[in-house]
């Protein structure tokens, strides 16, 4: 295997996974509150339905604040560069996070608890609007031929490293804490550590240099003065096709972390310290499906390997329900395992896949907008509807979300067939 690519990037491709590590692991910790604590503390009601709908409804502000975010900051990515752009979207995501740690709550201030944590979770949403896009330019843009698609894994696998990170740190408070302790102020904890990370990614993006694509763009003409008006004028098919094709990817992962979490320790009653080491061990296909997407991407196409896993997507919203209220770890491991391997498979390609689809002067918002706009769809709704379907019809039909999701992404990787179909990754 050659790894002497990996090697001479190394400092480019660790900018790229610890940021999206670094904003996933902030992004997640926000999920898992909000899964096991967030209701009863910022949202007080009658019922415990209502108030995990109320905390949910919470989560997915953020989604809306992510398109904006990513107009604001490909805006100036495709003007001024990567780099800059990249460390300002990590400091607001960063100081949105930390912030999230010292809040009152319901019981302390009344409404004004609920309004300061919706604007601190906006905050977070319009940072992380301007990561990942950036995330998978550094990474694609530096990558040498042939070698897109292994580069453009190194952002995704930032999602389960963060993951681990953020449920780890739930699963340590929840074997040494009680549940009085944690609810009374050790959730608290993974928005304060949040910092030290922010720190790490700091250190390592302000060590690199700009994109040579981004460069060389700039040498040839001037950065279009509207980004995001020359992509909606110019590119707005491959604009709705990337939009369409990240809604399974979002679905799979909202689904299997925070609804399951929710979901198993409240209504199927599940230990919640169990259920916690079990995602963990499940995350880990995930990162699996990322790396063999990457490979397998380079070595046939990113459309071909994307389109698969929209169809193996169908499948599993099948089984996916029915895994989760079997009420045995072994069926529920299998479940959750298999469905973050699948979503390897539709989210490890879409940084060669996604920014393929534009020209370097719009890519950081054509990306950005398409990546974000398409979590709106797949990842704000996926918990709301999936508890919606819960309640209509029992845990069994939950995944029919997930086979919705597939179909959409499917459609939309059908918009741009005949330009990608057989063009290689590299």
């Amino acid at each position: 295997m050659d790894l002497a690519p990996y090697r001479k990037h190394r400092r480019i491709l660790a900018a790229s996974l610890v940021g999206t590590a670094v904003e996933f692991y902030d992004f997640y910790i926000y999920g898992t509150a909000a899964a096991l604590v967030f209701g009863p503390l910022f949202f007080p009601s009658e019922s415990p339905s209502a108030q995990l709908m109320l905390s949910f409804m919470s989560f997915g502000l953020a989604f809306f604040a992510r398109p904006v975010g990513a107009i604001v900051f490909g805006h100036y990515g495709d003007r001024i560069g990567r780099k800059s752009t990249l460390v300002a979207s990590l400091m607001l995501m960063g100081a949105s996070t930390l912030l999230i740690a010292f809040l009152p709550t319901y019981a302390m201030v009344g409404w004004v608890a609920p309004l300061l944590l919706c604007i601190l979770r906006f905050g977070q949403g319009f940072g992380l609007g301007g990561e990942w896009g950036g995330a998978a330019l550094l990474a694609v843009e530096n990558a040498p031929p042939g070698w897109r698609a292994r580069f453009g894994m190194f952002p995704q696998l930032g999602a389960p490293v963060g993951f681990i990170a953020a449920n780890g740190l739930f699963l340590i408070l929840g074997l040494t804490l009680s549940d009085a302790e944690f609810a009374a102020w050790g959730w608290r904890i993974p928005f304060v550590f949040s910092a030290l990370l922010v720190a790490l990614g700091l250190w390592v993006r302000l060590k690199i240099s700009e994109t040579p694509d981004f460069a060389d763009a700039l040498e040839r003409d001037a950065p279009v003065s509207v980004p995001v008006g020359e992509l909606m004028r110019r590119h707005l098919l491959p604009t709705l096709a990337g939009t369409f094709a990240v809604v399974a990817c979002f679905a799979i992962f909202y689904l299997a972390t925070s609804f399951a979490l929710a979901h198993g320790t409240t209504t199927l009653g599940y230990p919640k310290e169990q259920f916690l080491l079990i995602q963990l061990g499940a995350i880990l296909f995930m990162a699996v499906g990322i790396v063999y997407a990457g490979y397998a991407s380079d070595a046939s196409s990113a459309q071909r390997v994307l389109t698969w896993g929209c169809g193996a997507t169908v499948l599993i919203g099948f089984l996916f329900g029915p895994a989760l209220a079997s009420q045995s770890w072994p069926l529920i491991f299998l479940g959750l395992s298999v469905s973050l391997f699948v979503m390897g498979l539709v989210y490890g390609p879409l940084g060669a896949w996604l920014t393929a689809l534009f020209p370097v002067e719009v890519r950081y918002t054509g990306a950005s907008v398409a990546f974000n706009v398409g979590g709106i769809l797949g990842g704000a709704m996926a918990p709301i509807i999936a508890q919606a379907l819960g309640d209509w019809r029992g845990t069994e039909v939950v995944g029919l979300y997930l086979a919705l999701a597939g179909v959409i992404s499917w459609l939309g990787l059908l918009m741009v067939r005949r330009r990608m179909t057989g063009a290689r990754a590299g």
